[in-house]
């Protein structure tokens, strides 16, 4: 009897001390963009590029939509459709400020307690385009308000990224068409 409790207590020890050791941080030598404004950076954006991963795995037309909530919080709406199995999905989360609320560092949630780092690294002067990573250099989103970007802009942010030490030889262009 002991061990069939124990089993279970076991596994959510587990859950709870990996997300409590997940990191919540750019990485490092990378900055959040500050001052940041959520209220402007709230609304539609359209996935331009992103390095892989298995979140949205072949996923096309992927979007995200922010919306400031009265309690701080944002709400994420990330949409994506997949062509092999010919429908949309969808997740639904919740973006919390890590400090600050003019650094736009965030933590977001699609799962209950687990969080993800969300962190703006580079923003253009209107809010048109953006660089976003997660906690490592695996995770990297060129987002824009347009489904596609001109030349100066995508040259701008592979420039950053580069910079910032991501690996843009393997971003993945999304099909917007």
């Amino acid at each position: 009897m002991k061990y069939k409790l124990l089993l279970p207590l076991i596994g959510l020890g587990s859950l709870a001390l990996l997300s409590a050791c997940q990191t919540m941080t750019p990485p490092s030598g990378i900055n959040p963009v500050t001052p940041f404004d959520v209220e402007k950076y709230q609304g539609k954006w359209f996935e331009v590029a992103r390095l892989e991963n298995r979140f949205e795995k072949g996923l096309t037309h992927v979007t995200a939509t922010y919306r400031l909530q009265k309690d701080g919080t944002v709400t994420v709406i990330n949409r994506g459709f997949n062509p092999k199995k010919g429908q949309w999905s969808e997740s639904i989360g919740k973006a919390r400020f890590t400090g600050s609320h003019d650094r736009a560092a965030l933590k977001v949630s699609f799962f209950g307690p687990f969080y993800a780092s969300y962190n703006v690294i580079a923003l253009d002067d209107d809010d048109q385009t953006a660089l976003v990573c997660g906690p490592d250099r695996s995770y990297l989103w060129i987002l824009s308000r347009r489904p596609h970007l001109t030349a100066t802009s995508r040259q701008t942010l592979l420039v950053k990224a580069k910079q910032a030490g991501f690996a843009i030889d393997q971003l993945l262009w999304t099909d917007q068409e």
